[in-house]
């Protein structure tokens, strides 16, 4: 199966996720600037989802450039990992809606660490479909970046149960280390052109 057909679906549901969640920046019901900055929690919290939304577009985008065909399972991994992006648009509205509460912000943590799990499912998915080349696993199982990023997701739960400051500086910081794109997926994507330039084809 070609990964056209995948990505141009992934592409409509994250799309729906932001417009969502914009939907959730209603003006206030004054008319002074006062009015204005007391929904600063809702926009911080929008720009945050915004951030990570949008860096697991761009990475899921590079991912895809390094393979020629999917199946069955990387269609229900990346399902999968739709799942639990779908749900961010409910944990950033909860948070922003309460100034950053303890519990809200935990719960949002929480929302982070489910699809960084199932993006690296997604990778693992990808790597065992027959006929890509070895240099393609190789490139995925660096993934430092991906599992620093968890640990710091999981830290964020406790620690937003105490200070939900210094939960929201690690959304930030992690946020912070992945805008630029995974350099693996660039690595594996000219691995896989060359692969596939050399006669290789999925079996």
């Amino acid at each position: 199966m070609s990964r056209g057909r995948l990505e141009a679906f992934s592409d409509g549901v994250l799309a729906i996720v932001i417009t969502i969640m914009v939907l959730e920046l209603r003006p206030p019901e004054g008319a002074t600037f006062d009015d204005l900055f007391a929904l600063w929690p809702k926009f911080l919290s929008y720009a945050m989802s915004f951030a990570y939304i949008g860096i697991y577009w761009v990475n899921h985008h590079h991912l895809l450039q390094s393979v020629h065909s999917v199946n069955g399972k990387v269609l229900w991994a990346n399902l999968h990992l739709l799942f639990w992006l779908s749900l961010v648009p409910f944990t950033t509205a909860w948070m922003g809606e309460h100034n950053f509460a303890t519990i809200p912000t935990a719960v949002y943590g929480a929302s982070l660490i489910t699809p960084a799990i199932a993006f690296s499912f997604l990778v693992a998915a990808i790597v065992r479909v027959p006929g890509h080349p070895s240099p393609l696993a190789e490139e995925m199982g660096r993934d430092i970046k991906g599992k620093i990023s968890i640990v710091a997701y999981v830290l964020s739960v406790p620690v937003a149960l105490v200070v939900p400051v210094l939960a929201i500086a690690i959304f930030v910081a992690v946020a912070a280390l992945w805008i630029v794109p995974d350099p693996r997926f660039e690595r594996s994507a000219v691995a896989e052109a060359a692969h596939h330039d050399g006669g290789a084809h999925p079996s």
